[in-house]
């Protein structure tokens, strides 16, 4: 039996994502999907097993869409521009999609070591290797990444206005920068 042209993994996960986007994950549901592809749900359990598959599906997705900001934030940059502006898109894209960020983070459970988040962490490492060296790498990133996490969830809160935010962030920045000056130094 053929599937509709229009029932294919990327329309579906698409759709989802739209759905994340304005009304939240807590609202997905394979049905609501289906009505907006106009299928019937079981069209959809073909691509996904269940409600749980199809999240971690988005998950993933979120992440190939945060890495390739950061990539295409990247460019050719010298090490510390580059972490400049990867740390930037990454608090853009928390601020602009907080319901897709959110997925982003969600690790937990069986899809918390997928190749999709491995390719981010390295990514994200091999960067701030340029900066810190080998040795220093995983602390430093870690101190980033909870840095620019930090950040974003003060942003979604409302804590910080946007403006507040993106200037701690350059402020953090230049410290974590000029620590890895300072500690070239004593190497």
């Amino acid at each position: 039996m053929a599937y509709p042209a229009k029932t294919d993994r990327d329309s579906i996960l698409a759709t989802a994502l739209e759905q994340v986007e304005s009304e939240g994950v807590e609202n997905l549901a394979i049905r609501s999907v289906a009505a907006k592809l106009g299928l019937a749900p079981n069209a959809l359990y073909r691509y996904f097993e269940s409600l749980a598959a199809l999240k971690a599906a988005l998950a993933e997705e979120a992440r190939l869409q945060m890495l390739e900001i950061m990539q295409k934030a990247a460019g050719r940059k010298g090490p510390s521009e580059t972490i400049r502006a990867i740390s930037e898109a990454y608090l853009r894209f928390a601020q602009q999609r907080p319901r897709v960020f959110a997925l982003y983070l969600k690790t937990s459970g069986p899809d918390s070591h997928t190749p999709q988040c491995a390719r981010n962490t390295e990514f994200f490492l091999e960067q701030v290797t340029r900066v810190y060296g080998e040795e220093q790498a995983w602390k430093a990133s870690h101190a980033l990444w909870a840095f620019l996490h930090g950040l974003a969830v003060l942003l979604d809160a409302g804590v910080l206005p946007p403006e507040e935010a993106f200037t701690s962030l350059k402020f953090g920045l230049q410290i974590w920068i000029d620590g890895a000056l300072s500690s070239s130094k004593h190497r």
